[in-house]
């Protein structure tokens, strides 16, 4: 061919250019990103190994063959030798299988909306042959051989029989390094449930992980992880279609703990991380394990892809997905949820002294003397002496020798005023009847509402607490002590709640407070109902409908208890006559008296206030009235001392000035030996109760201010 002919003839001065012509010379070139590699996201072994773990092909290979790819790793630990992958892809897709941008996920470009791997840019086994010499091995079900390609730097090469490797170093030590491949390995091997595992450091006769076919999820746990943690093991579901999640897998009950928390968390069948599970997990276990104490904990985690976001860091370790705070919280509810049905005994080491052994303690010697080799004897380590502004003074075990005596061995001027109120007429007696074991479904969950709703740290305040004293009867206040706190308590508020959950837990098992003579139940319906007109909000709004509400109230009431007085007896220990009688009232706490001036209204309140329709409504609605008609009453403060005017005072008021101080005393002394001690040992403090406490002083603040004065 003529020269001439190959160069283009040059263009004539003057031409002009059509418009398009000059606006397309003004567009800026397009980028070219093939010479731009993602290998340095493998320069590490772990990084690599991920890689083969999960393949590009993952899901076409995977999934249309119902089975996973085989690996095989053959490399000294301190390099990267050689990786050898076997899978099923095609002899004809060889040559372009380690280029960049080659995947196998993507058919048409509507598959980008419904993707569900990690990645499908196709770099990851480009990466590798670019820092590794990689070999493939491929056979499938058709062809009658397999076949094996060597690859460097994305392209197919010869192979070189005869020629060493020239291994690249990589960053660390070899021990190291193995031991980050072991711990990925370990993860997928309790992930991928139905594949073999192996991983045998180069030169080592032994295996340091070998996980067979047939093992379950719990087999593989136990053989990387121990039998303490496989024995331990709590399985949980969980599921949510609104949020597109659902998850599955196994977490260590209460008897295990080590000193630090192990997760392994798979996202779309990839070994993640995530501070916010991580967090989330400890804080759930915080009520299950002492101080101290981390779980194990084993998830799989689907969510649908669309709300996966894996591009946020470069080796796709981190992930954000959609509603992140709700799918958490629904998955640490189910694990709270299985450790409390499982939560019935706890395993502890203990050491067996043998009997007649001592301890042998170090004769005291003159800290001048010396040995024979003339060396000063050491001391032993003495304990350290706490700081004061730590030191609890206090025990809530110990009981004051006033709670030990009866009123009526008190000094001589509260006796009179006590020992009538207090023990007249009360007599206990204990009767041989089984308890009764209540499986009734509606009481099961009244019981799980209250443990769903326990706040610990208050609970635990409760638990430890020393009784301070009564602060105030009009507002219901007392004072407690817990370590080094004090705090004011609603008082009131704490002993309905109480009330309330011994209602729950003695549920047809109360005890009885005979009443002799038994008063009619009409009549004590009929003063109520004459207090409730009275009142200052009925008095505001009188008409003629409330007046005839009150005067058939009584009526309808009465007949409403006695009607349904047979279930009254068997579950509440109310006992009511076919006449009308008020036989017996159901005893909470032993050595607590309720205010029987409120029993009116609780007779009456049992009418409108409870449901009778539904049973769990009907339980929860008359215990929450047997628990505001046995909390204390508000008292008015006390009267100021009286001076000797020379006016009498009137029979009626003396009298009722004398009651109202009996009741204080009674009221302080039930509070301070009978309450306060059965609150520190059965209260559940649910969240609703930190509204009644507040914190008035702390021994470290008071510290800070008065250390110099």
């Amino acid at each position: 061919m003529d020269p001439e002919m190959d160069v283009d003839a040059p263009e004539p001065r003057g031409t002009k250019r059509a418009a398009e012509e000059d606006e397309a010379s003004k567009k800026p070139k397009r980028i070219r990103v093939s010479s731009n590699s993602r290998s340095h996201v493998s320069t590490y072994p772990t990084n690599n190994a991920t890689r083969l773990l999960i393949p590009i092909w993952w899901t076409e290979t995977a999934a249309d063959h119902r089975q996973w790819p085989r690996h095989r790793r053959e490399s000294n630990p301190s390099t990267l030798i050689r990786n050898e992958i076997a899978n099923k892809t095609k002899r004809d897709d060889l040559p372009i299988l380690c280029e960049r941008f080659t995947t196998s996920k993507l058919k048409q470009f509507e598959d980008l909306s419904s993707i569900g791997t990690y990645g499908f840019r196709g770099e990851a086994l480009a990466s590798i042959s670019h820092i590794a010499h990689l070999t493939v091995t491929t056979k499938t079900a058709g062809s009658s051989c397999a076949w094996r390609a060597h690859y460097s730097n994305g392209k197919l090469v010869a192979p070189k029989p005869g020629q060493p490797a020239a291994p690249k170093a990589t960053a660390g030590r070899a021990s190291e390094e193995y031991a980050k491949i072991l711990d990925v390995v370990g993860r997928y091997a309790v992930h991928c449930s139905g594949v073999a595992f192996s991983c045998r450091k180069h030169g080592d006769s032994g295996v340091s992980i070998s996980t067979p076919v047939t093992a379950n999820t719990i087999d593989r746990i136990r053989q990387i992880h121990g039998s303490a943690v496989a024995n331990e093991l709590v399985e949980f579901k969980s599921e949510d279609r609104k949020l597109g999640f659902r998850s599955s897998g196994y977490v260590t009950n209460a008897n295990y703990h080590v000193k630090r928390t192990v997760i392994l968390l798979f996202i779309n069948h990839r070994s993640v991380e995530s501070t916010a599970v991580k967090r989330a997990i400890e804080q759930t276990y915080s009520s299950f394990l002492p101080k101290g104490g981390h779980p194990f904990a084993y998830i799989d985690l689907e969510i649908e892809p669309h709300r996966v976001d894996v591009n946020v860091h470069p080796t796709k370790r981190e992930v954000n997905f959609l509603n992140e705070d709700e799918i958490i919280e629904c998955i640490c509810q189910e694990i709270k949820s299985n450790l409390t049905q499982v939560d019935s005994s706890r395993t502890f080491l203990t050491q067996t002294l043998l009997p007649g052994v001592r301890t042998m303690e170090p004769a005291p010697r003159d800290p001048d003397s010396t040995d024979a080799e003339g060396r000063t004897p050491k001391t032993p380590a003495t304990t350290k002496k706490p700081y004061e502004h730590n030191l609890v003074r206090t025990d809530s075990k110990v009981r004051k020798i006033t709670s030990m005596l009866s009123p009526a061995v008190l000094s001589a001027t509260e006796a009179e005023t006590t020992s009538g109120i207090l023990d007249e007429g009360l007599q206990y007696e204990t009767t041989d009847r089984e308890p009764l074991r209540i499986a009734l479904t509606s009481v099961k969950n009244l019981r799980a509402s209250v443990r769903n709703a326990m706040h610990n740290t208050l609970t635990e305040t409760i638990a430890s607490h020393t009784y301070v004293g009564l602060v105030d009867e009009r507002r219901r206040i007392t004072a407690i002590q817990s370590g080094v706190k004090l705090y004011l308590i609603d008082y009131g508020m704490f002993c309905n709640e109480f009330f309330y959950q011994i209602g729950l837990t003695d549920f047809g098992n109360f005890g009885v407070i005979k009443l002799d003579p038994a008063p009619k139940l009409i009549d004590l319906l009929q003063i109520a109902a004459d207090a409730e007109r009275e009142a200052p909000s009925s008095r505001k709004a009188k008409s003629s409908e409330k007046n005839e509400i009150f005067d058939n109230a009584p009526d309808l009431v009465a007949r409403a208890l006695i009607d349904r007085r047979e279930m009254l007896n068997e579950y509440f220990s109310l006992q009511i006559s076919a006449e009308g009688e008020l036989l017996s009232l159901p005893l909470l706490l032993k050595g607590y008296l309720p205010c029987l001036g409120k029993l009116p209204r609780f007779l009456l309140r049992l009418g409108p206030y409870v449901d009778w329709t539904s049973e769990e409504d009907c339980f929860r609605t008359f215990l929450r009235e047997l628990a505001a008609f046995y909390t204390p009453e508000q008292l008015p403060p006390p009267p100021p001392p009286a001076e000797n005017d020379g006016n009498e005072v009137s029979p009626d008021v003396d009298m009722e000035e004398e009651l109202t101080k009996n009741r204080r005393l009674q009221i302080a002394r039930m509070l301070e030996h009978v309450v306060f001690p059965a609150l520190r040992s059965r209260l559940v403090a649910t969240n609703r109760l930190l509204r009644g406490v507040v914190e008035v002083a702390d021994l470290k603040g008071l510290y800070r201010v008065f250390e110099r004065c």
